[in-house]
């Protein structure tokens, strides 16, 4: 709930107009229900990740059209909700879509964060390999927001990085708000 209530309250969320939220693992993660209904409440467009098995793991994140159509996710890896590829007997919208303007916001799950803004995932590249698709079409780059528990944002230069790794722009736990700027 705090943490929403932070999201809510950012200038940047409340200019988006299109934004990218994970679904959360049923634990483990910090619970993302509440802020993709409250995506959804306020008109924004909203796009969740969706793995691809068969294309070896590739992640997109697809459309969704309504609560309802939220609601009726199955569940897939790890437990978490994920669009099927089509609605209503037609190919779901990508984010990667041409006719799709872009992004603004990319809210990001991770292991642990640190203050320098570099993030720890589950190792799967998932979202590093997503947004180096999304930048190569030469789409505005999204901001890039952690949600965290409080203990998962570490000091300074303690997340390891590689090249390829993608930093965030803020951090939102539900005590504080860290920006890059």
């Amino acid at each position: 709930r705090a943490v929403t209530a932070q999201i809510l309250s950012l200038p940047a969320f409340q200019q988006a107009r299109s934004v990218s939220c994970y679904l959360s693992m049923p634990s483990g993660e910090l619970d993302t229900s509440l802020l993709v209904s409250e995506i959804i409440r306020y008109g924004k467009t909203l796009f969740v990740p969706k793995i691809d098995q068969s294309k070896g793991g590739h992640m997109d994140f697809l459309k969704v059209y309504e609560k309802e159509d939220l609601d009726s996710f199955p569940r897939g890896s790890w437990g978490i909700k994920e669009p099927p590829s089509q609605w209503q007997g037609s190919p779901r919208d990508s984010a990667l879509d041409e006719r799709i303007t872009g992004l603004d916001i990319i809210f990001v799950p991770g292991v642990a964060f640190d203050r320098s803004f570099c993030r720890l995932g589950h190792g799967k590249g998932y979202y590093d390999h997503f947004i180096a698709s999304f930048s190569s079409t030469k789409k505005s780059k999204p901001l890039l927001v952690a949600l965290a528990f409080q203990e998962q944002v570490l000091e300074k230069d303690k997340v390891p990085t590689e090249p390829h790794d993608w930093s965030m722009d803020l951090i939102v736990t539900p005590k504080m708000i860290l920006s890059k700027e």
